[in-house]
């Protein structure tokens, strides 16, 4: 650096010192105002961004049109139940996370569902695609069993839950022959 201060006027490098001063203040600045943003929480619940699933209060599970189940946050109760027949499996369920008006919250991509089965001897839930808002019951033997449904957020299949419902009755039918 001395000699580089050698090679320019006093003048120009009392500039050169001062610019390199306020681009380093200004990088600091802009990095702290992007930092700052990046961890606001957006307040309109019926959308939640990159968020912790703020406005989501509840489930509603959606087949062929029609609601078959609804999971309330509030009281942790469900109204309604899975069902499907040994060896069949059901259309494609559409699992909808909705706010305490039961409109359906929009969410970021960095969400993701989670569906456990407690006896997967009598039922599977099969998602498309892992993470997917939805997927299919299969009935692999007659009986009872219960599923839980998890908002997560992260990645696929390493993130934490958001929320993690009470588990919901299925109920796997014999099969008519």
């Amino acid at each position: 650096m001395i000699k580089q201060r050698r090679l320019l006027p006093s003048k120009a490098w009392s500039l050169v010192k001062k610019l390199n001063y306020r681009n380093a203040v200004v990088a600091l600045s802009m990095s702290a105002a992007v930092g700052l943003a990046a961890c606001g929480d957006d307040p309109v619940s019926s959308h939640d961004e990159e968020g912790h699933g703020d406005g989501v209060e509840g489930v509603q599970l959606w087949l062929s049109g029609s609601k078959i189940a609804s999971y309330d946050g509030d009281t942790k109760v469900w109204t309604g139940e899975l069902e499907v027949e040994e060896g069949e499996e059901t259309a494609h369920i559409d699992v909808r996370f909705v706010n305490h008006d039961g409109v359906k919250v929009q969410l970021g991509s960095s969400f993701y569902l989670e569906v456990v089965v407690s006896n997967e001897a009598i039922a599977e839930f099969e998602q498309d695609t892992p993470g997917e808002f939805g997927g299919h019951l299969h009935g692999v033997s007659e009986g009872e069993t219960d599923v839980v449904f998890k908002l997560m957020h992260g990645t696929v299949g390493s993130g934490h839950p958001d929320l993690i419902t009470t588990a919901v009755h299925a109920h796997v039918g014999e099969h008519d022959h």
